[in-house]
């Protein structure tokens, strides 16, 4: 029945004026906003693109203006690839506002009207009703069954019943029920105000990626304008003047420089991030593809993300025993055995159905809750019981205070709550039902119980004293079926996790038991519990046997979020209502909700689990990791092709110019940008491997391992055999230590030199596909995009060397056919090599094909 509003004329215009200008009006404070041209020269001004813009601009200089055209070209369009990925800015602080109703109901001068919620001022009367979303932080003063939805203020998964004198917040929702409240809070004064300021105020790291790849630019950066310098100073004291000695260092410089290493990487994440996208993980920034391969940490919500968010009573204590109950979801039909009497079992049922609204209904062939699904679970346990449905004459409904709910129905009443308020007020308690209630907790059921006695007055206060108890209800939310081989993926990869929850911490330990998550040594605490010291909190929760938190507020997550970056983890952290925003932009990579979570979670976060599920998490961070491993398989193959191109002018410098100078400066570039670039990309399309969740992942892109390999072992084969080609060739041709060659004769020898290199990268792009196994182990058809680059770098290869205008500018002549030959020898001995170092170190010996 809808209620009428109190009698009382609300605030007049002029008190409406004056409390507006003495609160200010009811809106959030406007955010911080990045215009988005700032967002894409964000993507054009990292440490990368700023080396390529330098690069760009020292070709212009050296009079290579299509060189210095092509790397800008270059910059711009990686830039607004990398720009449109991630067009959809943060922006939680805006959700926020979205949240806002756009209208409401208020008593004013006598009269029911409806303004914008922009326009409630403090001592408002609103009127409140089902489906309305709260406008403004009240105190309800006339109720008729109100319950409430928190769960995006507290992260509770149950509604909440509220009655006279309880605060309903901005931003909550009604899910039932009606009423009159007063407006206690406006604006930047309310709660949901609060966590948007807690939200901005929390600003994301760095990606561990963007750090490791910043120190291999710096280092490249060093090299490449190092060796630069060096071979220019080296140059004019070797008889070049100083015009051609600058412009020969600033050419060698530009060569030096990765330009592919850009656009590779970017792809490479690109591709990451559509695969995740088909495994129902929606990444919205590029990095965090990497971020999630590094996460040493996941700290996860309970409901809905371990579980299946689907509240089942499958145990009911009377006096007379326990009846276990093994139903399927919300079906009326379920298997119902124990040794109680089913009278008992009815009339408990019965009780617990009269003071709830909660129903199950059947829509396409299923049954689904309709309301609180805990309620919706005791409606399903009436129906399984064979309880017919009867409304009661009256109902006083769940407060926080009393923490239980009354019905008053042919002159019985009934009466559902927690356990120790209802027992508190029946006349006896046997000896059974307190046993079975130490019993029902630990096993991490949350328990209702149920009562009852006759009354022939009106509904009041003393009705639910004296009541005859009748048994405890056991609800279950089950975890989802696939979570617990989710876990222990994770302990296999050394990730260690812990479950952040607002529920009851029995309920937590039950549930992180059961899927493997707490294991003995584990940690279980309340939020209110946690040490004041971020350091004695981070060490608290990062143990291997698994944590739980249990009763977390916001500020508690943001909290265990930053202590544990402290201590050195890559932290994961999911979410799906606002309290959630401002943890989520602190993590390292925010999880949110794409099903059940806010759009403000959605904002704040790097990914969105489209089907809210933690084995998803698992799927994204094996696929992390498998983009990982392969920007390093394409880092490998662009380091080794550096060494290959820097040789020829280490060679020339340190003979005092007595060795020619093998390859040009724009062959050297034809390699980089022409040649090498579609196989490094293959390279980063690599599928994920069987064991790519084993054990730890590398902390760092370019390690000792990958140096020596792509330096000493790769780069050094090919540097050698490149620059034996070039001299052998000219030495064919009659050349000898301290001449001159003649101008043909050094034109066939580099081009030689170029294609036997270029060759040789394709023999180096099979072997950088793994670092265990040599090439003639490997399934050298399970990449058929690295096939298709090959033969496309192998076409370009002839255009290079072999079409003349083409040949003529990069200083190159065709080969000939002992040039191939030689080309295509070193080919086969870059390969051998690769292969008897791994042999050598143990590696390679498995039958398996896998290729980490």
């Amino acid at each position: 029945m809808r209620t009428d509003p109190p009698q009382v004329r609300g605030l007049t215009e002029q008190q409406v004026a004056q409390r507006r200008e003495q609160y200010g009006a009811n809106t959030l404070p406007e955010p911080r906003r990045q215009a988005p041209w700032l967002d894409l020269l964000r993507q054009m001004t990292h440490l990368l693109a700023v080396l390529l813009w330098v690069a760009a601009v020292l070709a212009a200089v050296a009079g290579m203006p299509e060189l210095a055209i092509a790397i800008a070209v270059i910059v711009v369009l990686n830039g607004v690839f990398a720009f449109w990925q991630e067009h959809r800015a943060d922006r939680s602080a805006q959700q926020l506002r979205a949240l806002l109703p756009a209208r409401t109901r208020v008593v004013r001068s006598g009269e029911e009207v409806v303004v914008d919620a922009s326009d409630l001022v403090v001592g408002d009367l609103v009127r409140v009703e089902a489906g309305d979303r709260v406008g403004a932080d009240m105190v309800l003063v006339e109720t008729d069954n109100v319950t409430v939805d928190e769960s995006m203020l507290t992260g509770e998964s149950a509604a909440v019943a509220h009655g006279v004198g309880d605060k309903i917040l901005t931003g909550t929702y009604l899910v039932e029920g009606e009423g009159w409240a007063t407006v206690e809070a406006v604006g930047t004064a309310t709660a949901f105000a609060g966590i948007s300021r807690l939200s901005e105020s929390a600003h994301r790291p760095q990606s561990p990626f963007h750090q490791q790849l910043n120190k291999v630019v710096r280092v490249v950066a060093v090299v490449a304008f190092s060796v630069g310098a060096a071979l220019g100073v080296g140059g004019y004291f070797l008889g070049l003047g100083a015009t051609e000695a600058f412009l020969f260092g600033v050419g060698v410089s530009v060569a030096l420089v990765p330009e592919g290493l850009l656009p590779t990487v970017t792809l490479s994440l690109a591709r990451g991030a559509q695969r995740m996208a088909a495994e129902d993980a929606l990444v919205r920034r590029l990095d965090a593809v990497e971020t999630l391969g590094a996460t040493t940490f996941i700290c996860t919500d309970k409901t809905g993300t371990l579980t299946q968010n689907r509240m089942n009573v499958v145990a009911v204590e009377t006096r007379g025993g326990r009846h276990d109950v093994a139903g399927d979801g919300y079906a009326p039909r379920a298997d119902i055995s124990g040794d109680g009497p089913p009278a008992e079992l009815r009339a408990a049922a019965l009780a617990g159905l009269r003071c709830v609204t909660g129903r199950v209904v059947e829509k396409e062939g299923g049954w689904i809750a309709e309301g609180d699904p805990l309620e919706a679970a005791i409606h399903a346990l009436a129906l399984r019981a064979e309880v017919p449905v009867a409304e009661p004459d009256a109902r006083r409904v769940y407060t926080a205070e009393r923490m239980i709910s009354s019905a008053l129905a042919d002159g019985q009443v009934s009466v559902l709550g927690a356990p120790e308020a209802v027992m508190a007020r029946c006349q006896a308690v046997p000896v059974s039902l307190s046993a079975a209630l130490d019993e029902m907790t630990g096993a991490g059921l949350r328990v209702l119980a149920v009562a009852r006695r006759t009354w022939d007055g009106e509904a009041s206060d003393a009705m639910e004293e004296d009541l005859e108890l009748l048994g405890l209800l056991g609800l279950q939310d089950p975890p989802r079926e696939d979570v617990a081989e989710a876990v222990r993926s994770c302990r296999d990869a050394g990730i260690r996790i812990a479950m952040i929850t607002g529920d009851h911490p029995a309920t937590g330990q039950a549930i992180a038991r059961e899927i493997g998550l707490l294991r003995d040594g584990g940690v279980v605490v309340e939020g209110r519990e946690l040490p004041a010291d971020d350091a004695v909190l981070a060490e608290l929760i990062d143990t291997p046997h698994g944590a739980v938190v249990a009763r977390a507020s916001p500020a508690d997550k943001l909290r265990i979020a930053k202590a544990l970056q402290s201590r050195g983890h890559v932290v994961a952290m999911t979410g799906d209502g606002v309290n959630d925003a401002p943890a989520l932009r602190a993590a390292d990579v925010g999880v949110a909700m794409g099903l059940g979570g806010s759009d403000v979670a959605r904002s704040a976060s790097d990914l969105v689990l489209l089907d809210d599920h933690f084995a998803t998490i698992v799927t994204a961070i094996e696929l992390g990791r498998a983009t990982t491993k392969n920007v390093r398989r394409f880092l490998t193959f662009h380091l080794t092709d550096n060494v290959a191109e820097l040789a020829p002018f280490a060679a020339w410098a340190l003979t005092g110019g007595t060795f020619p100078l093998a390859l040009s400066v724009l062959q050297v570039l034809a390699l980089d940008i022409g040649t090498d670039m579609l196989p490094a990309l293959a390279l980063g399309a690599e599928p994920p491997r069987s064991d790519v969740m084993k054990g730890r992942r590398r902390r760092v892109l370019v390690d000792r391992a990958l140096a020596v390999r792509a330096f000493l072992v790769l780069g050094g084969t090919e540097a050698t055999l490149a620059l034996g080609a070039f001299a052998a060739v000219l030495w064919a041709d009659g050349w000898r230590w301290g001449t001159t060659p003649g101008a043909q004769s050094l034109a066939l020898a580099s081009g030689t030199a170029f294609a036997t290199i270029a060759c040789m990268q394709v023999a180096n792009s099979f072997a950088c596909r793994s670092t265990r196994l040599p090439v003639w182990r490997l399934d050298l058809t399970s990449n058929r995009l690295l096939l298709v680059a090959v033969a496309v770098e192998l076409v370009l290869l002839l255009v290079f060397v072999g079409f003349p205008p083409v040949a003529d500018l990069l200083g190159g002549a065709f080969p000939e056919p002992s040039g191939w030959a030689m080309a295509v020898a070193a080919s086969v001995v870059l390969v051998l090599v690769d292969g008897l170092v791994k042999v050598g170190r143990g590696n390679g010996r498995s039958r398996g094909a896998r290729l980490p």
